[in-house]
């Protein structure tokens, strides 16, 4: 029964917000009080629907580029032969902790133009961090009596990093990968200031027409896709740390 309600919850917010980007009008009613008369109390400068998915999908790629990046970073810092690139290792993915997502964004337009491409390579940058401080964790943090054995029984370096090491770390590298799909999902927002699709437009247009309603539908679009991707991942997380405890 504790693991039902929580669950049932989660269900009914993911039910809820689909019937929302898919027919936003059915929530007109419960908008109508926010905002002045006349005035439109949905979103009805685009498709909320097409925002949402374009905004994932910004999310998604950082996130995927940050990963490759970071877990490959992580792995070259703890081999011996790359453990002296650990200080450098870590300025680089600091960059992204040191200039806030809206200077990057700024530097980023001149040389990249409007659009997408600027938000990525902030949420890229910001999204490093996390990643790698996990993934390293997790790889230098294994217990040596199985990596021994692994070396024992003939394997490879590669063998023992894509069979033993990796699997291992993964709960905790998926930890770091939570944390950073989190923050994208909020930070990805201050695109729509330099022209990429996301659900910052609809912040944006509401804190321009004062329209209290457009301000709260983006809001809570973003923050219960924040709360249903984090669940998903601390879902998976249990799942690959219960498959590591069976190895």
């Amino acid at each position: 029964m504790k693991r039902l309600l929580p669950n049932l919850l989660r269900l009914a917010a993911l039910i809820i917000l689909v019937a929302f980007l898919v027919q936003p009008a059915l929530f007109e009613p419960l908008l109508k009080p926010l905002v002045q008369a006349n005035a439109p109390a949905i979103y009805n400068q685009g498709s909320l629907l097409s925002l949402t998915l374009s905004h994932l999908t910004t999310v998604f790629i950082a996130t995927f580029a940050a990963t490759v990046v970071a877990v490959g970073l992580a792995i070259l810092v703890t081999r011996p032969i790359g453990a002296e690139f650990l200080p450098l290792s870590r300025s680089l993915v600091n960059i992204g902790q040191t200039f806030p997502p809206v200077a990057v964004l700024a530097l980023a337009v001149p040389v990249v133009g409007f659009g997408e491409k600027p938000t990525l390579i902030a949420l890229f940058l910001y999204g490093l961090l996390p990643i790698f401080e996990n993934a390293m964790t997790g790889l230098s943090t294994l217990p040596p009596a199985i990596v021994e054995a692994a070396r024992g029984t003939g394997m490879t370096a590669w063998q023992r990093l894509t069979k033993v090491e990796l699997p291992l770390a993964l709960p905790i590298i998926l930890a770091g990968i939570r944390l950073s799909v989190t923050i994208s999902l909020a930070t990805a927002t201050i695109g729509s200031t330099v022209a990429a699709k996301t659900l910052g437009e609809v912040i944006i247009a509401g804190l321009q027409s004062n329209n209290l309603a457009f301000v709260l539908q983006g809001g809570l679009v973003v923050a219960v896709l924040a709360v249903l991707i984090y669940d998903a991942f601390s879902a998976m997380e249990r799942m690959v740390s219960r498959r590591a405890g069976r190895v």
